[in-house]
């Protein structure tokens, strides 16, 4: 049986410095990379016990949409079962609880969404092509894994997100030359980004230039969409509306 470390995990304090008005009115999509959102003696015990890669799942070469590059590296999916130290198990439930919830409801302004969670490690030599997430998805949450003690920013690792202006349909392959402006992270140390997606919501992450054996690693919850029948036709109809437009052209 698990036993609860009696840890608290996210600083409930820093919550309220979010501001949704600013969050919302960022550029060029809603976004916001604080810090310290986890305390620091919660982030040391998440450190001390993350998943062991051989949990992982290899996803190397594989196709994805539009032309775009895979995003190789090492996936971990939570389900409550996973046997994984109770310290994630704790900070999972916060994650599930009110307080975080209820923050996700002043920023992105609905209730109606479901959560998943999983881990990326991902090795040298390894990018993220510039992409805009699946619309069932409304936003995500990266909480960066790496600290001065096994990283070193020069290597890389930060999300980039990616403004095209206007230029580049969703449905296409740039390269991150492509973009003008270009926003890094902040992803070391205790620091996290929370983005909102949008029809033109793009980002990627430059090649890792780590050395062989070290992993770039993060921990993603997944904002999605809560379908109702009345949400799923809607997709349905504008997915064959768009491939019909699609043929035709």
């Amino acid at each position: 049986m698990d036993v609860s470390t009696g840890m608290k995990y996210l600083d409930k304090n820093r919550f309220v410095q979010i501001r949704a008005e600013t969050f919302q009115a960022r550029t060029p999509f809603p976004w916001v990379n604080p810090q310290n959102l986890i305390t620091d003696s919660g982030y040391e015990h998440l450190l001390n016990n993350l998943p062991d890669p051989e949990l992982f799942i290899e996803r190397f070469g594989e196709p994805r949409a539009h032309g775009q590059k895979s995003h190789d590296r090492l996936t971990l999916e939570y389900f409550d079962e996973l046997p994984i130290a109770q310290p994630w198990k704790e900070f999972i439930g916060e994650l599930r609880g009110p307080d975080y919830r209820n923050l996700l409801h002043r920023l992105i302004g609905t209730r109606s969404f479901t959560l998943k969670f999983h881990w990326h490690y991902t090795p040298r030599g390894c990018s993220i092509s510039p992409h805009c997430d699946a619309q069932h998805k409304i936003a995500s949450h990266i909480f960066y894994l790496n600290t001065e003690r096994d990283w070193n920013p020069t290597w890389g690792g930060q999300t980039l997100l990616l403004d095209d202006k206007g230029e580049f349909p969703r449905e296409s392959a740039p390269q991150i030359k492509d973009f003008d402006n270009i926003i890094r992270s902040k992803a070391i140390g205790n620091s996290s980004l929370l983005f909102s997606r949008r029809e033109r919501s793009w980002h990627g992450m430059l090649p890792l230039t780590c050395p062989e054996g070290t992993f770039r690693k993060v921990f993603i919850v997944v904002i999605n969409r809560r379908f109702t029948i009345n949400t799923r036709l809607k997709t349905l109809w504008s997915r064959t509306t768009r491939a019909f437009h699609v043929k035709r052209t």
